[in-house]
């Protein structure tokens, strides 16, 4: 049934993403918040149709800790489930995300649309200079920023290599840094078909103050935070079939 499922998920998923991206060209020569407010709605039917065609939701600890002004979200990498849902969770939003995504028929063009910070990863020094330039830029228009500081999608109960750029980010422009863990690749894993009905699990951790820190010590602070919250969430998803 779960295979049966996870298949009507994707026959659904298809023709919604492909007339978003038809959309989020046709709406470029608007202003950047009324393309994300379009382009979202994406992000809402697809986490309603999962949860209607695969019985997954999510629930969130944790609301209280987002300010009420900009800062550079850290989150876990483990799944797309994150990169779609944060996008109802916190307020708008931009990711630093690998440039690569953008080419990547349909679903880049409607991603272009809401403005990302693309990079290319094997460029180092050239790469952080632009997140710096452009995420000071968007933090100061109001837009918060989310990085992945993994880089790539981790299993559960696995831990990447964490970079520094988001605490390099936070520091530069004098915003705190918002860790975030979850448990979504349970449910939804890397590169799988298969969409495991349950409760995805988000846990927003307080704020990260960067006054006074080098982006090595923030760094630190956030990933010790997210891994150790994310070891207190279920690993297995409920019955498989």
């Amino acid at each position: 049934m779960t295979r049966l499922r996870s298949w009507l998920f994707y026959l659904g998923l298809t023709p919604l993403t492909v007339l978003f991206s038809f959309i989020g060209i046709l709406i470029l020569p608007l202003p950047r918040p009324w393309r994300y407010a379009v382009i979202t709605r994406w992000s809402v039917l697809t986490i309603a149709w999962l949860k209607l065609c695969c019985g997954l939701g999510w629930s969130v600890r944790g609301r209280e800790h987002i300010p009420a002004t900009p800062g550079v979200i850290l989150c876990k990498h483990q799944s797309a489930w994150e990169t779609i849902t944060l996008q109802l969770i916190f307020p708008r939003q931009c990711q630093v995300l690998k440039r690569e995504l953008l080419r990547v028929p349909f679903f880049g063009w409607g991603l272009a649309s809401l403005n990302p910070i693309a990079i290319d990863r094997k460029a180092g020094a050239r790469a952080l200079k632009v997140v710096l330039a452009k995420g000071v830029e968007r933090l100061r228009d109001g837009w918060w920023v989310l990085l992945f500081p993994e880089g790539t999608r981790i299993p559960p109960g696995e831990r990447g290599r964490y970079t520094q750029t988001g605490a390099a980010l936070a520091r530069e422009a004098g915003c705190p840094v918002i860790p975030v863990a979850h448990n979504a690749g349970v449910f939804w894993g890397r590169n799988a078909v298969l969409k495991y009905p349950g409760t995805i699990e988000v846990v927003i951790g307080p704020p990260i103050d960067t006054a006074g820190k080098s982006a090595k010590a923030i760094t630190r602070e956030a990933e010790a935070w997210i891994e150790k919250t994310c070891a207190e969430l279920p690993l297995q998803a409920g019955t498989r079939s």
